[in-house]
C-alpha cells in the first residue's frame, strides 16, 4: 500500500484469474463484453468505498507455453469522514486552545504554563498513536505534515510565552528604574529648593549643582531625532495605522501577545489553505 497521500489516498486491488494447466491453445478467458464486473448494490465496507474498476487481460508466456489470464484492478477509496473526525478536528481544536494562552495576563504564570504544556503533550500523544496504527514507512506521509506543522504550533505558542515572560520581567526591571530616576530627581530639586530657601545658592555656586543640557532641551533633540527616523527620503512620513495601533501598549509584553494574536491565526489559516489544496488536488494515477 502506498501511504504517502493517507488518509487521503486510494488503493488499488489486483485481482488476476488464469489457468496453468492449459495453454491458449486448449483455453483462453475473454471478458464479457457487456457489464464484465458485476458489483453488489448494497457493499459496504469499514473504511473504503469501491470508485472504479478496469479489466484487462494477464496472458503469460512460460517455456511450457503461453497461458490465459484475466485481471481486475478495483480503485478504492478511503472514507476521510472517519480520519476528519478523530484527527483532524481534534488537532485544530487543540491548536486554538493552545492560543488562549494568547488572551490571559502575562503575570498569570501558572496558567500559561499549565496550558502550553498540557496541549503539547496531548498533541505528542496524539502524534505517537496516529504513526503506531501505520506500519512504518521511510516517506512522509500527508498526515505526518499535519500532525507535525500543528505540533509545530502548539509548541511555538509556548515558545511565546517564554519570550513573554522575558519581556515582562524586563519592562518591570524598566519601570521600576524609572521610579527610581524619578525619585532621585524629585529628591535633588527638593534640595535645590531647601538650599535656595535658606539662602545657600546663589548663582556662582549652583553651577555645579545644574545639569549641563536642560531637560526642555533633550526632550526637543529626543522628539525631533525620532520625527527624522520617521522620514523617508521622499520626505513621507513610514508610521502606518498598524504602528500606531501597536504603539498604544506601552509593555513590550503586551505587545508580543497582540502581535501573536494576529500571527498565529493567519499562518495557520495559510497552512490550511496550502495543504488541502494540494493534497486534495493529487489524485493517483494508479488506474
Amino acid at each position: 500500500m502506498n501511504l504517502k497521500l493517507f488518509p487521503l489516498d486510494r488503493q488499488t486491488c489486483s485481482l488476476s484469474m488464469g489457468s496453468y494447466g492449459w495453454t491458449t491453445e486448449d483455453l483462453v478467458f475473454l471478458w464479457r463484453a457487456g457489464d464484465p464486473v458485476q458489483v453488489t448494490q448494497n457493499l459496504q465496507l469499514p473504511r473504503f468505498a469501491l470508485e472504479k474498476f478496469k479489466t484487462d487481460s494477464c496472458n503469460s508466456k512460460t517455456n511450457t507455453g503461453e497461458y490465459s489470464c484475466l485481471k481486475v484492478d478495483l480503485l478504492f477509496r478511503r472514507e476521510f469522514s472517519y480520519y476528519l473526525i478523530t484527527i483532524y478536528i481534534p488537532c485544530c481544536m487543540l491548536v486554538i486552545v493552545s492560543w488562549v494562552s494568547f488572551w490571559l495576563d502575562a503575570n498569570a504564570v501558572p496558567a500559561r504554563v499549565s496550558l502550553g504544556v498540557t496541549t503539547l503533550l496531548t498533541m505528542a500523544t496524539q502524534t505517537t498513536g496516529i504513526n503506531n496504527s501505520l506500519p512504518p514507512v521511510s516517506y512522509t506521509k500527508a498526515i505526518d505534515v499535519w500532525t507535525g506543522v500543528c505540533l509545530t504550533f502548539v509548541f511555538g505558542a509556548l515558545l511565546e510565552f517564554a519570550l513573554v515572560n522575558y519581556a515582562s520581567r524586563s519592562d518591570a526591571h524598566r519601570e521600576k528604574m524609572k521610579k527610581q530616576r524619578k525619585q532621585w530627581e524629585m529628591e535633588h530639586q527638593a534640595a535645590l529648593d531647601a538650599m535656595a530657601a535658606d539662602g545657600l545658592l546663589d548663582d556662582r555656586n549652583s553651577f555645579a549643582m545644574k545639569p549641563l543640557v536642560p531637560a526642555s532641551t533633550e526632550v526637543i533633540f529626543m522628539e525631533d531625532g525620532r520625527d527624522r527616523g520617521q522620514q523617508r527620503n521622499d520626505g513621507m512620513p513610514t508610521e502606518t495605522c498598524c504602528r500606531t495601533w501597536i504603539g498604544t501598549y506601552t509593555l513590550r509584553s503586551k505587545r508580543i501577545d497582540v502581535i501573536s494574536r494576529i500571527i498565529f491565526p493567519l499562518v495557520f489559516a495559510v497552512f490550511n489553505m496550502a495543504y488541502w489544496s494540494t493534497y486534495l488536488n493529487q489524485d493517483d494515477d494508479t488506474i
